[in-house]
């Protein structure tokens, strides 16, 4: 994203917008600008503020009149009030930022919007972990925050060594040059992204190894790490996981509950 000089006329109602704090009004230049190491590109100052398109000459005049006058034009707090917002065409690999941060951007490898990927939610459709299976989401990242590839790469390297299988169907994985080695692509390494989830799964056996090596990892990344886990319920309902993970150390809160209902309806022949 870009903020063109010519019409900003330096508000800053944007600043707060940006979950990413990468707006900031230039104090040389009495303009917003963009940190462009910052933007991952998530269009939220574009798309959640108003734009007005008033004359920008004019508004810098009447803001420079008030000014002597020691009073201040303010414009309404989610307004662009000469729309100055301006998208850039984005090209490889500066447009992974936009998959994985725009939630209303359907990322490419999957066509599921934000951050490309509906996670085990959908269980009941595809399958992906039976009984015996642990399915983990490791999340890199929060607004504020973000993430780099590189840092995912590190605990990516860490979990390779386990027991472990990488699900293919994750935007995280189309990106590996190496799947046996869980190689990212080299030139997407320095891109800066909302956040991203690493999708993987193991049996309930090895599971406390995957939870020590991301508790070992976490701390030395430059981001924050959310982990959820995902396996099928007994009959009972009940599950192996929430002691497993309190053994670990780790605090459990249950999300979700899928009863089943999400089974594919089959249409009678005619």
């Amino acid at each position: 994203m870009e903020i063109d000089s010519k019409k900003c006329v330096g508000c800053g109602n944007c600043v707060p917008v940006c979950p990413m704090g990468a707006i900031y009004v230039d104090t040389a230049t009495n303009r917003s600008t963009v940190n462009q190491d910052a933007c991952v590109e998530c269009y939220t100052c574009s798309r959640a503020m108003s734009k007005e398109r008033l004359n920008p000459p004019l508004l810098r005049m009447i803001r420079g009149v008030l000014k002597m006058l020691r009073l201040r034009f303010e414009p309404e707090p989610d307004v662009c009030p000469t729309g100055a917002h301006t998208p850039q065409e984005l090209t490889w690999p500066r447009i992974v930022r936009r998959a994985f941060s725009d939630p209303q951007v359907p990322h490419e490898s999957t066509g599921v919007t934000g951050r490309g990927t509906e996670e085990v939610k959908t269980n009941d459709l595809t399958n992906r972990v039976k009984e015996g299976e642990v399915g983990f989401t490791i999340e890199f990242g929060r607004p504020g925050v973000g993430v780099h590839f590189k840092d995912i790469q590190k605990m990516i390297y860490a979990l390779v060594p386990l027991p472990v299988t990488f699900e293919k169907k994750n935007p995280v994985y189309t990106l590996f040059s190496d799947p046996v080695k869980g190689t990212i692509r080299e030139d997407v390494m320095n891109e800066k992204l909302l956040s991203a989830i690493l999708e993987l799964k193991t049996t309930i056996a090895h599971a406390p190894e995957v939870l020590r090596v991301v508790k070992e990892v976490a701390p030395t990344l430059n981001t924050i790490i959310t982990i959820g886990a995902a396996t099928r319920c007994d009959a009972k309902g009940d599950n192996k996981l929430e002691p497993l993970f309190i053994r670990e150390g780790y605090n459990v809160f249950r999300g979700k509950t899928n009863a089943g209902l999400g089974r594919r309806s089959v249409t009678p022949a005619a």
